[in-house]
């Protein structure tokens, strides 16, 4: 029983020392304090009825210059808003379709709107979201760019290398503590220690699983990158042929128009100086019979 609690003593000391020097990445802080333990940005101490911790070298917490990665880790992502000629919307729908398939990539979805001008269930504009693997991400830019006129295009990235290298340490570190627990657990000879070391190795294990999604997480955004395309039609269907071919009838509709917007020019500017001219006329009557009074009573 006593080697039982120094061993829970030693592995608890190690635990202080690993987790409270990488827990500051991620905002995953797991909380510990029913058993004393604190592995992401706290201490790590050994509940008093297993035995007080004594200081000793953490041997199992990997170095970060072991953890080793290929090449820079960088998400990129890109939006492009293109034009396409009128009445061609489901050919370079069709023709985006096919060059994700041609470079290995997937549709993440796609979202396409009807133009009220246009006929009747004619799709005229849309957005398609895929992916694509990181080393065609510029090939198949190019490729899409050649499908109608680029209005708008932004390419952005980010490095997260710093982050991986530093969550694949922490992953060691867990792991290692997990094992070190799993090995105590079978030691373990009264109820009370059972249930000491089950609790602390189950909040390990819920850290190792977190840090195992944030790791799977950046593995996928670098090993595929994100393209969104806005594709829309360049003006409305082509018109019918006019049978104004001199154009008289486009000209009285015009002079009409010029008519209208003169006489509602007028009327907005009446309405809009009248009570002006009101005050203007009644200041005249009244001058005009404060002048005509004097002169009446000197006659």
């Amino acid at each position: 029983m006593k080697k039982l609690v120094v061993i829970l003593a030693i592995l608890a000391a190690a635990a202080a020392c690993g987790s409270s020097s990488t827990a500051a990445t991620t905002g995953s802080a797991i909380d510990r304090t029913s058993t004393g333990v604190q592995s992401a940005g706290g201490t790590a101490t050994v509940p008093s009825k297993l035995g007080a911790p004594a200081a000793v070298p953490n041997t199992t917490t990997p170095a970060i210059d072991s953890i080793t990665v290929q090449g820079p880790q960088v998400i990129r992502q890109a939006q492009l808003a293109i034009t396409v000629t009128a009445s061609s919307f489901d050919s370079k729908l069709t023709a985006v379709r096919a060059i994700v398939e041609q470079e290995q990539g997937y549709i993440a979805g796609t979202d396409a709107q009807a133009n009220p001008q246009a006929p009747t269930d004619q799709i005229r504009s849309g957005v398609i979201t895929f992916m694509v693997p990181a080393a065609k991400f510029d090939e198949t830019i190019d490729l899409v760019a050649k499908l109608g006129k680029v209005q708008n295009e932004h390419i952005s990235g980010s490095d997260v290398s710093a982050q991986y290298v530093d969550l694949q340490a922490r992953l060691a570190n867990e792991e290692a503590q997990r094992d070190a627990m799993l090995a105590l657990l079978g030691k373990a000879q009264s109820v009370s220690d059972i249930i000491a070391v089950q609790t602390q190795l189950g909040q390990i294990t819920q850290l190792i699983e977190e840090l195992k999604g944030q790791i799977s997480y950046i593995d996928h955004n670098t090993t595929y990158s994100t393209i969104s395309v806005q594709i829309t039609e360049a003006g409305a269907p082509v018109p019918t042929t006019s049978t104004d071919s001199w154009g008289l009838a486009s000209a009285l509709t015009d002079a009409a128009h010029n008519f209208v917007t003169t006489i509602n020019y007028l009327i907005t500017g009446l309405g809009a100086i009248g009570p002006v001219l009101v005050l203007v006329g009644l200041g005249y009557l009244v001058w005009r019979r404060r002048r005509a009074t004097p002169a009446a009573h000197h006659a």
